[in-house]
């Protein structure tokens, strides 16, 4: 336990003292966020700002997990490892996009196709480790209802699906002042608790980094933010979160707890699919789900708040679902 809460403490120290440093480093390489024409008018204030801060809270947690991972991790227990592998590769392909579009000047990054390739094989080859190492089982548990179903072979094309798809979802979170950072503090803690509970310090450790690095980087992207985390970031955050369901093998509760990155994600698709079936009318003021509030009078503080609330009381359920299977 005491290295849980160095970890969190010393990731927390890094990413806040280190930020100030980084962040007019940024400036002079002219590492700024160029904000998109089609989003909400007031956002083009930000234009400028840097970001890529992302690889700060990358490199914070990776390090600190693994310094004080290491004597789980010298015992043969590399869930820890391994979830930041799975986070680090996520990040990478977020930073190709970043360089991309602040670089090459390319405002889209990478194209879809070459994402989506990207991520699918970040997710098979981390579910490939989970396999060879055994740190998997195709029965997925349905919380609350205390059952398993086995999926057999089709349970790695569901968990290539929830993994991809949750990465996108944190990715599309980070649309305002801090949100992806709020949001994902309270699912971090969240699996966190899971991991000590169930004596895996070494990945609570990984989750106590996460935190830690968070909050430190929320004192400088939290509303008016002074740096973005950029794709670097939140796609890291989503290989993150992923790692931490799937080492205990949750992908439902995945869902349940990231319920707000999933509502930003069917909102973007159903205002898509609304728009041409109805040959341009729109279901949302906005998508994806925050620039609809936005549009709706919210400030993007109040947003934040209020979707972190959710978060919050949605792992405080999850946990009370699961205290009907795993005994703590």
């Amino acid at each position: 336990m005491a290295n849980v809460i160095q970890a969190l403490i010393v990731s927390f120290v890094l990413v806040a003292a280190v930020m100030p440093l980084f962040i007019p480093l940024l400036r002079k390489i002219k590492f700024s966020q160029s904000i998109r024409e089609e989003g909400p008018k007031w956002h083009e204030v930000k234009n400028g700002t840097p970001t890529m801060g992302g690889i700060v809270f990358a490199v914070a947690i990776s390090a600190v997990t693994l310094i004080f991972a290491w004597p789980e991790l010298s015992e043969g227990k590399m869930r820890a490892l391994i979830s930041v592998l799975c986070a680090l590769s996520f990040g990478l392909i977020g930073f190709l996009d970043d360089y991309i579009k602040v670089v090459k000047k390319r405002n889209l990054g990478l194209r879809a196709y070459q994402k989506f390739s990207l991520q699918l094989l970040a997710a098979l080859v981390y579910l490939f480790t989970l396999y060879r190492m055994g740190y998997i089982t195709t029965a997925v548990y349905i919380p609350f209802i205390n059952v398993s179903v086995d999926f057999g072979p089709f349970y790695y094309l569901f968990a290539v699906f929830v993994i991809v798809g949750t990465v996108n979802s944190v990715n599309l979170t980070d649309g305002l002042d801090g949100l992806a950072t709020s949001v994902t503090v309270p699912i971090a803690i969240f699996f966190g608790v899971i991991a000590i509970r169930l004596g895996a310090l070494d990945n609570a450790v990984f989750a106590a980094a996460t935190v830690g690095a968070l909050v430190g980087f929320l004192l400088y992207n939290f509303h008016p933010a002074k740096v973005f985390m950029g794709d670097t970031g939140s796609l890291f955050l989503g290989g993150a979160v992923c790692a931490m369901a799937f080492a205990f093998n949750m992908p439902v509760i995945l869902v349940i707890v990231g319920f707000v990155y999933v509502m930003e994600t069917i909102s973007d698709i159903l205002q898509v699919a609304y728009f041409k079936l109805t040959k341009g009318k729109r279901l949302f003021k906005m998508a994806p789900l925050h620039h609809h509030f936005e549009m709706s009078g919210w400030s993007e503080v109040k947003i934040v708040y209020v979707f972190s609330a959710v978060t919050v009381l949605l792992c405080i359920l999850a946990f009370v679902g699961l205290t009907y299977y795993y005994t703590f």
